[in-house]
């Protein structure tokens, strides 16, 4: 088979090698995408005089039907075509005959193939962001249900103090609120058409880029044509920010995985998001969150693949850039489904408040208050420190909790205890004495899903 660009060649490249280079089996993802560049291609060149207005009919009127034949399957590429942008060509001339080689004029596959990327990820970022928002839905719901639900608090995976249920689950809330930030910023340099600058010097016909742009939704157009066909910075920053939001997840998931564990039985996932054993039929396993939290590792591999093959290239397109691709495409599959499976855990799970509010009392947890109330009488704080350290220290050898310590042993460790001392230890008097702006006092926690919820209203 002849190429569309073999006319200097005198041989051809054997079956192997045209199927070690060749891109179709992968890139054929952006086939809408090519078409649509190539329809908006058309139309500019139309406009400009380049081409006739009943050629650029009949070029749109084929590209249409190729793009029906590739939402319903139809289309069977070639390997000797290599990539989305020749086959697609080749499908065109079939079915149009020669006039359809008239619509690559005025450009080259390095930048069809630049904007097509930017049209895909365009369009899967807003997917992203949106179940994103559904995630944070789903937090916020669970949220409103559980501000009065206390859960001890962690440091060191070690007891430190009780929070809110809803405070824990609104620290997501606010991360992924950072991450759907950063991907609206991204949209703002991702949002820009490189169609019209050829292979990398532009052309000599006189094409409009505006127009084009303007025809894709694009906000403006690369300023400098090897920019624009060397630039992968939009798909850098957008696993940048994938890598942060899976990051987020997997936190999310260790939790999760944590929490509904028989040590904790803090939660119970919905039968949906589980699995059983082949052996052991007791087990129910939280394979989606532990999946999520290892596919964490695939998106931070894209990330590092495309910043280690792009370190070394000079202007302006290099054959390594084939290599783009595969990365991103596997990124926003990855982060989409992660995100859509996480809102499902998230509204479906069983909160066991019953056995929260059991573990809170059984720990000392509530030592932090027991320094504070005496700092709050006078006490030098690294005082008042050592004195209930102590007091810790007698339960610990007596096997009880601070609520359990007669109060003799208070006002033997000072003077300035008073009887109030077990109603100030309460788990819930803990959590809603601790009303600093952003603290998981009751009051705040409502204002934050408050907040929260504005937020939401905007997008």
């Amino acid at each position: 088979m002849t190429k569309l660009w073999g006319g200097r060649f005198t041989k051809s490249a054997e079956e192997w090698v045209d199927a070690f280079g060749a891109s179709i089996p992968f890139d054929k993802e952006l086939v809408e995408e090519d078409i649509e560049g190539s329809l908006a291609h058309v139309k500019m060149l139309q406009k400009t005089g380049i081409l006739t207005e009943e050629e650029s009919e009949k070029i749109s009127g084929g590209l249409k039907t190729i793009l029906d034949k590739a939402k319903n399957n139809e289309l069977e590429y070639s390997v000797q075509n290599e990539d989305i942008h020749l086959n697609i060509e080749k499908f065109l001339i079939e079915e149009i005959g020669p006039v359809g080689g008239k619509l690559h004029t005025g450009r080259s596959r390095n930048d069809q193939v630049a904007t097509d990327m930017h049209l895909y990820l365009r369009k899967h970022t807003e997917d992203i962001m949106s179940e994103m928002s559904h995630l944070q839905e789903a937090l916020l719901k669970q949220a409103s249900e559980h501000v009065e639900t206390i859960i001890p608090g962690y440091t060191h995976l070690q007891r430190a103090q009780p929070v809110s249920f809803a405070h824990h689950l609104m620290a997501y809330f606010w991360m992924l609120e950072r991450d759907y930030g950063r991907l609206t910023d991204s949209l703002k340099r991702l949002n820009l058409s490189p169609l019209g600058a050829g292979a990398l010097a532009g052309t000599t016909f006189p094409i409009d880029r505006h127009y084009s742009a303007e025809l894709l939704g694009f906000d403006g157009i690369y300023e400098n044509s090897l920019d624009a066909v060397s630039d992968r910075d939009f798909i850098l920053e957008f696993m940048s920010a994938s890598s942060m939001v899976m990051m987020h997840l997997s936190r999310l998931a260790e939790e999760i995985i944590m929490w509904s564990s028989q040590e904790f039985k803090f939660i119970e996932l919905d039968d949906t998001f589980a699995t059983g054993s082949s052996i052991m039929p007791q087990k129910k396993n939280p394979d989606m969150a532990e999946l999520i939290r290892g596919k964490t590792g695939r998106v931070y591999g894209n990330l590092v693949s495309l910043l280690t093959l792009l370190k070394g290239l000079p202007l302006a397109y290099n054959k390594d850039m084939q290599e783009d691709k595969e990365g991103m495409f596997d990124t926003v599959t990855t982060v989409k489904g992660s995100l859509k499976i996480f809102a499902g855990m998230i509204e479906t799970m069983t909160v066991n408040t019953d056995v929260m509010e059991k573990e809170t009392h059984s720990d000392f947890s509530n030592a932090t208050e027991l320094a504070d109330y005496l700092a709050s009488k006078g006490m030098p704080f690294r005082e008042a420190h050592e004195v209930v350290g102590k007091l810790v220290l007698v339960c610990i050898q007596k096997d009880i909790y601070l609520l359990d310590l007669p109060f003799e042993y208070y006002k033997q460790a000072s003077t300035l205890f008073e009887d109030d001392i077990f109603e100030v230890l309460k788990p819930k008097t803990v959590v809603a004495r601790r009303n600093s702006a952003g603290g998981t006092g009751f009051e705040q926690v409502k204002k934050a899903i408050a907040l929260a919820e504005e937020k939401m209203k905007e997008k």
